[in-house]
């Protein structure tokens, strides 16, 4: 056997086994990078090996499965919930499905389902407004009060009315994108601030359907359909559903507001104005409001400062339980309008069951919580 130290043996020792060492080294190195790297006991396979492993196994039970569709399709649950409720409070009370209370749940869906409208808009950007109701009502008051005290036209009454949603809605788009403040604390402050004008406006007087004009309360004008009263309100409410989907779904404003809600950073690199965009869906939503409280009073036959107490609450409730995520980027119109038809169904059915109104609401904010927590177990798919 040649001895180590000769010159040829060392040599040819040295390119045998030069390809040998940087293997063994580079094995030694992915083995542990650094003295204080995590050490597993022999024989377990590594963390990363073990996440794909879980990721695999997450994907392929029937949960989540389960939880991959409702991420894709968010209107299904809203869907299946409806059909259930509808059902159920069928069979506990024969009168639920009377043609005459199906038409004064609708009736009552309308104000809801339209200011869930303007919400859906601003919870879609991962805001929240908590003033809905109170730009509604201050528009109400001002259109009311304009065309029966001042005696202006009615259409000035509900252009000034637009006018005010407008410029509530400007005024939570400047806190907002101007002064970086959050949705949250912005809109509870504008909320005082708008029943506080709404009431020393009105001087807490209410003002009758009877002294309006009636293109005022031309909105609380019914229309039969198959056995149920239909009323011009409720057709209007149809409609701002049909316009923003189609607008949130064919154009580019659309994709830029669920861009802005998914990850704001992103779409500002991706050159997307976000500030322009959420200052547009603040608009948005105060003109949505104005029609909103037209709605309101055709609804009620009355402009009251003191109407509208639950529908901040109610708004909330139909878009989250209508799938939409309250972090913001993904939800669709379509579902925030089942979710206001739960709302509706709900009230109508527990106050059918003789349920107090606070029972009611307790019902409403139970909803909530369910919406929130189904939202944030499908939020945990991987994408």
């Amino acid at each position: 056997m040649p001895r180590p130290g000769h010159p040829l043996t060392g040599t040819r020792t040295a390119r045998t086994t030069a390809p040998t060492k940087p293997e063994h080294h580079v094995s030694h190195t992915t083995a542990s990078p650094s003295p204080s790297a995590n050490r597993t006991p022999e024989g377990e396979p590594p963390t990363s090996a073990l996440d794909l492993a879980e990721e695999f196994l997450d994907r392929t039970t029937p949960l989540s499965r389960i939880r991959s569709i409702l991420h894709r399709y968010p209107a299904i649950s809203p869907a299946i919930v409806l059909v259930l409720a509808i059902v159920v409070f069928g069979l506990l009370n024969e009168r639920f499905l009377n043609p005459a209370n199906l038409s004064l749940i609708t009736q009552q869906v309308a104000v809801v389902g339209t200011l869930a409208i303007a919400q859906t808009l601003i919870i879609l950007t991962a805001g929240i407004d908590l003033s809905v109701g109170a730009v509604m009502v201050l528009s109400s008051m001002v259109t009311a009060q304009a065309t029966v005290h001042l005696g202006i036209p009615a259409v000035v009454g509900l252009l000034l009315g637009l006018l005010v949603g407008l410029g509530a809605g400007a005024l939570n788009g400047v806190l907002v994108t101007r002064l970086k403040l959050p949705p949250f604390i912005v809109t509870l402050g504008t909320l005082n601030i708008f029943i506080a004008l709404t009431l020393l406006y009105s001087s807490g007087a209410t003002v009758r359907g009877g002294e309006m004009p009636d293109l005022l309360t031309w909105t609380g004008s019914v229309i039969p359909l198959g056995g149920v009263n239909i009323t011009v309100g409720v057709l209007m409410m149809l409609v701002l559903y049909v316009v923003l989907a189609l607008i949130l779904q064919k154009t580019a404003w659309g994709r830029h507001v669920y861009a802005v809600g998914d990850d704001p950073e992103a779409a500002r690199l991706a050159g997307i104005r976000v500030n322009r965009v959420l200052m547009s869906v603040y608009l948005a939503a105060g003109a949505i409001l104005a029609i909103g409280a037209w709605i309101q009073i055709g609804r009620t036959n009355a402009a009251s400062p003191n109407a509208g107490a639950d529908l901040n609450l109610d708004s909330i409730t139909a878009v989250v339980i209508g799938g939409t995520s309250l972090f913001g980027g993904r939800g669709t119109v379509w579902g925030t309008l089942l979710g206001a038809l739960i709302v509706g169904v709900f009230r109508n059915g527990l106050s059918l069951a003789g349920l107090d109104v606070l029972w009611q609401t307790f019902a409403v904010g139970v909803l909530i919580v369910v919406a929130v927590s189904v939202d944030q177990w499908i939020r945990k798919v991987r994408k």
